[in-house]
């Protein structure tokens, strides 16, 4: 991370995804949570991402109200 980016935070925004996704080699991946041990910021952006996808899977697991998927349907705009 260090040798190809000059700003830390900068790059630590660009591997959290994949950091999430666990898809990082083993080296970038402890140069990431060294990162996220030294940095407030990171970490705080961090535990967002990480609660955010916890939040979006249980939605995408609760059927919607009929009610609301009504309005939904009645708000579209038809795309000619």
């Amino acid at each position: 991370m260090k040798d190809v980016h000059q700003d830390p935070c900068a790059h630590c925004e660009e591997m959290m995804q994949p950091y999430l996704d666990h898809i990082l080699t083993e080296a970038e991946r402890v140069e990431a949570e060294l990162h996220l041990d030294e940095c407030e910021w990171c970490r705080r952006r961090y535990r967002f991402e990480e609660s955010l996808r916890t939040y979006v899977r249980q939605a995408v697991t609760e059927p919607m109200p009929i009610g609301l998927k009504e309005k939904l349907a009645a708000l579209r705009i038809p795309l000619n």
